[in-house]
């Protein structure tokens, strides 16, 4: 055994495991650790040179109900709420026996990964929550955290170490053959593969709607788990749900880490290149980035004013626009007339835009576009008229797929006739079911913890054969 940074990190597989996990992101760290909790020899091989995945690219947050931070900040949430949030954002397109499993183990997992050494910073609302309940946390950290402690318990990591194909005996899952010829048995595997946000084919198979999207998430994010699992029979769900994150820069740049920002939550407007509105800024931002892809070119703008820019907060990704004004991402004027001129919109129209939109605000009831707040419920508009004035071209990225292997509340595999794969798990993006047809915010980390932890703890309880 080899160390990086302190991680348990093997490099020769072993010929045989109990549980074997696929991918090196939160679900399945969590997984190996809960594995490794239940007694379980447990390994986890990760395809690229680093751990993280899609993890480590997103914004960190977690939606958990009822925890000590939101207590701490005085904010009133529960279960149910929670519950009636995921159902409302997923349009009940989900699988209700999975938002139950959800909401029944959460709070039960965000007290594991404390006790394991996780720390949340400052609690805020975000799309699609009635209650501000996004939890931040440094993402790198808790893996690291996860990972160290499945190692003291004897589980091990392997990187650089990709998977081509499952084993099968035609009753159950075997083990894995890797991609040079190698093959690793275990009583069960955990599939944490993530989605396929990075193959080009696949997502024109499955979201031919995301043609002209940016694309992001890890690198390993081609679909390898879903297309092994699919060669076995398992079924899919929720691929007509894939959808764009609103807010990434508009093109490649060094300072954009893949989470974009969203100043449409804490003031601003988005306008596109006729420089006028196009949808209801509080709304999920998965529909604002439908939205901005059917705008002529794409690109659009978010508009805001010193107000918003105050509000910035560098700890929150989504909301660092100050270091977006450092990086020189923004566009700035002392007017909005000169802002329109720096963006290049038509003579007049955003000032008309902007006019139109404060007047709405005074008057006291929806705008146009049905906007009554900032985010979701939450949160009282405020007018753009406080200068300096800001834009951040704005376009829509696929950062993750939020759909894929039809599971049951064990979190074993099921096939296309809803039988479980025999010893086949999954856990984290490379499922179905438990989105629908929207997102809400910090769920996509939240049911990496909860349900990988769940899947590794149930792939642990196959009957083994090897004493331990």
């Amino acid at each position: 055994m080899s160390s990086i940074a302190g991680l348990p990190v093997e490099t020769e597989p072993p010929e045989r495991v109990g549980v074997l996990v696929l991918g090196a992101g939160l679900a399945g760290c969590a997984a190996l650790l809960a594995a490794a909790e239940a007694g379980r020899y447990a390994l986890l091989l990760e395809k690229t040179g680093e751990i993280g995945g899609s993890t480590v690219k997103s914004a960190g947050l977690s939606a958990f109900a009822g925890t000590d931070e939101q207590a701490e900040q005085g904010i009133a949430d529960s279960v149910d709420l929670l519950r009636k949030d995921l159902l409302d954002v997923g349009r009940d397109r989900n699988d209700p026996a999975l938002v139950d499993l959800y909401c029944e183990h959460q709070l039960a997992t965000y007290r594991w990964l404390k006790e394991h050494g996780v720390r949340y910073g400052e609690i805020h609302a975000a799309s699609g929550q009635s209650a501000p309940r996004s939890h931040p946390a440094d993402t790198t950290r808790m893996l690291e955290l996860l990972l160290k402690a499945a190692g003291e318990l004897g589980a091990r990591i392997m990187l650089n170490a990709p998977a081509h194909r499952l084993l099968h005996d035609g009753a159950r899952v075997t083990g894995v053959r890797l991609a040079d010829g190698r093959e690793v048995l275990a009583d069960a595997v955990v599939l944490a593969t993530g989605g396929f946000s990075m193959n080009p084919d696949l997502l024109a198979t499955f979201a031919p709607q995301m043609e002209h999207a940016l694309r992001q998430g890890g690198a390993g994010n081609q679909g390898d788990g879903l297309k092994m699992a699919m060669a076995l029979g398992a079924g899919v769900r929720d691929t007509p749900y894939i959808k764009g994150t609103y807010g990434h820069y508009h093109v490649e740049h060094p300072d954009e880490d893949g989470t974009g920002i969203l100043a449409v939550y804490k003031g601003a407007i988005a306008v596109n290149r006729e420089g006028r509105r196009f949808v209801d800024e509080s709304r999920n931002y998965k529909e604002i980035g439908d939205a901005a892809l059917a705008q002529p070119g794409v690109t659009t703008w978010q508009v805001f004013d010193a107000r918003t820019m105050a509000l910035a907060n560098d700890e929150v990704p989504i909301y660092e626009f100050a270091g977006r004004e450092r990086a020189g991402m923004l566009l700035k004027a002392d007017t909005i007339g000169g802002l329109e001129a720096e963006i290049g919109l038509p003579e007049g129209s955003l000032q008309r835009t902007v006019a139109e939109y404060n007047a709405a605000i005074e008057h006291g009831g929806p705008d146009a576009f049905g906007r009554v707040h900032l985010s979701g419920a939450v949160g009282e508009r405020m007018p753009i008229d406080r200068p300096p004035f800001y834009a951040h071209p704005s376009g829509t990225v696929v950062l993750a797929t939020y759909c894929g292997l039809t599971v049951d509340t064990r979190m074993r595999v099921l096939d296309w006739w809803g039988e479980p794969i025999g010893r086949l798990y999954a856990a984290g993006e490379i499922t179905g079911g438990f989105h629908g047809a929207g997102y809400m915010t910090g769920t996509s980390i939240g049911k990496s913890g909860v349900f990988g932890r769940i899947a590794g703890r149930n792939a642990a309880g196959e009957e083994s054969e090897l004493p331990w």
